[in-house]
């Protein structure tokens, strides 16, 4: 069967790959739909410090339970609609012990330090598996990226009575403003791209500043009544976004940290006494699958908006290109593995 690898920086390919067999407690999923991630696009780049080469990507998945083995509880039946948990932990760090596995120090998600999903066939453990009866295989593809911004969520301890301000409406930031909507929390919107920012309305932000063409500080200011945002939760990984969180936060505020900085960033520290922030960071996600496909299953988010296209299998090198050359052009690109 055929399989997308990223070789290296730079080299994508398509080879041929054996068809898994599932162990005793594992599953053999046929796989439709898998979305690229934004770590695929830095593997791609060569900026992704976790990133093994050569390797499958992929970890947002939609797929059909093929086969289960003998130890696979009978919940699980073949021809179900499923998606996955890509994590991997070791169950006995510091995160793991304190049973915060989603931070594991050794963690190993598909795509990243084991071999992701972009191909037909995958085995995975029947404990990572998330079924749904009424999601498409393209909904449950969705499912993992809009975790990761539920767990921001989370992280960020959002409350009814919080102004939450969401920086970067890609996938991701999209997850965090519709956990933080979720929460009924006001929800801030705050992208470059009008295109993203009424996506962003529909998943549940009340207002959406254009900081490419308004001045961010004065929107802010004006939509908090001078106070800032009780929460900040960063989705774009930029050295300026990261600063922008921190300057922007209201008095005892909560910043929350979701994208990777690639460069340096440089902060005015007197910031985080005087304001006496709380600083997180906010990796992965941490039992927030079940409120997702919920989520989904009501039609509380926008899913066909989200996605840019959908391409073959045989496609995706190509389409991995092109994102890497507009990548402001995209939100969401799927790969359909099946022949």
């Amino acid at each position: 069967m055929k399989a997308l690898y990223i070789v290296e920086p730079g080299k994508v390919e398509l080879r041929e790959i054996d068809r898994p067999k599932p162990a005793a407690a594992q599953v053999l999923l046929k796989v439709g739909l898998v979305g690229f991630c934004g770590g695929d696009l830095n593997a791609y780049r060569g900026t992704f410090t976790l990133q093994q080469y050569p390797m499958i990507p992929g970890h947002e998945i939609g797929a059909v339970i093929e086969e289960t083995g003998r130890d696979v509880p009978d919940s699980l039946r073949p021809g179900m609609k499923v998606t996955v948990s890509p994590y991997n932990s070791c169950g006995i760090c510091a995160a793991c012990r304190r049973n915060r596995p989603n931070a594991c120090i050794d963690n190993r998600t598909m795509g990243v330090r084991r071999p992701g999903a972009m191909t037909q066939y995958i085995a995975a453990d029947w404990r990572d598996i998330y079924a749904s009866g009424k999601l498409s295989l393209k909904e449950l593809a969705l499912v993992e990226p809009l975790t990761v911004g539920f767990h921001a969520s989370a992280r960020g301890r959002v409350e009814s009575s919080d102004t939450v301000a969401v920086l970067g409406c890609g996938l991701v930031g999209l997850g965090a403003i519709a956990g933080s909507a979720r929460r009924q929390a006001g929800v801030i919107a705050v992208d470059i791209d009008d295109r993203k920012l009424a996506l962003a309305r529909k998943a549940g932000a009340s207002e959406a500043v254009n900081s490419g063409s308004t001045n961010l500080h004065e929107e802010l200011q004006e939509l908090t009544g001078g106070l800032g945002p009780d929460v900040i939760i960063e989705a774009v990984g930029l050295p300026q976004t990261f600063l922008a969180a921190v300057e922007e936060a209201a008095f005892t505020g909560r910043v929350v940290y979701i994208g990777y900085s690639k460069k340096p960033v440089e902060y005015q520290t007197k910031l985080f006494v005087q304001k006496e922030l709380d600083v997180l960071g906010s990796r992965n996600c941490l039992g927030d699958f079940p409120a997702v496909i919920d989520m989904l299953e009501k039609g509380r988010f926008p899913v066909d908006e989200c996605i840019t296209k959908i391409v073959p299998l045989e496609e995706a090198p190509r389409a991995l290109k092109q994102w890497e050359a507009d990548p402001a052009a995209v939100t969401k690109i799927m790969v359909d593995v099946r022949a």
